[in-house]
């Protein structure tokens, strides 16, 4: 996954304080990417948004990137069942290739074509699974289902509740010991949501840039 932001640094400070987070520069990186890691492991990126490469108005959020055997094909796929191409497929150094669109319910999501050694293994507990709330959930699954040739095995696609919710966008969902205290936390730095429970459990929070994400409590 990448953390899309306008607000690299707060963005930095908020999930470190939250969650643990740790944020480092990838110094053998010619791109000196700023990599995001818990529990020792790595488990995604960061990127900045005002960056010339994202068309202006982009809205932050957080990209997850879904490993395809063929990302020229699979993108044409995805536009063809109605997706909107945000970056053309490109060459991403010794990365592989990369393009990212939007999906025919509004949310961004990426496709990475890469050899397997170059996949990131994440924790178990962030992200835990990806969900996607969205006033059409099931035209939602179709269309990854239809361009992947797979739901991905820890996607929820979940209907909105309510005329407040956001533009539909993958959320991540985190495994916590504490979820009160992770909540406090974000509170505590003027972030939260009033709403609370989300409509797959456990509490929905925002950062500093309007990033929505979800805690659940770790299994035992």
């Amino acid at each position: 996954m990448d953390v899309k932001t306008y607000d690299v640094p707060g963005t930095e400070a908020f999930f470190s304080a939250v969650l643990g987070w740790r944020f480092a520069v990838d110094e053998s990186d010619w791109r000196r990417a700023i990599k995001i890691f818990a529990d020792g492991q790595q488990i995604g990126g960061v990127s900045d948004l005002s960056s010339p490469l994202y068309p202006p108005g982009t809205p932050a959020h957080i990209a997850y990137y879904l490993a395809v055997d063929d990302v020229q094909a699979r993108t044409e796929a995805a536009t063809a069942a109605g997706a909107q191409l945000v970056l053309a497929p490109f060459d991403a150094g010794d990365q592989g290739r990369i393009a990212t669109l939007i999906d025919p319910v509004g949310a961004a999501f990426s496709l990475w074509q890469t050899h397997s050694s170059n996949r990131w293994s994440p924790s178990a507990r962030a992200p835990q699974c990806m969900v996607l709330a969205c006033p059409r959930p099931e035209q939602a699954r179709n269309f990854y289902q239809d361009v992947l040739g797979t739901v991905p095995s820890c996607a929820d696609f979940v209907p909105t509740h309510g005329a407040e919710e956001p533009q539909p966008r993958w959320e991540l969902v985190v495994a916590v010991d504490d979820p009160d205290a992770v909540a406090a936390r974000a509170c505590g730095l003027g972030h939260g949501m009033p709403a609370g429970q989300g409509p797959v459990g456990g509490q929905r929070l925002t950062s500093p840039d309007g990033l929505t994400f979800r805690i659940q409590a770790a299994s035992s």
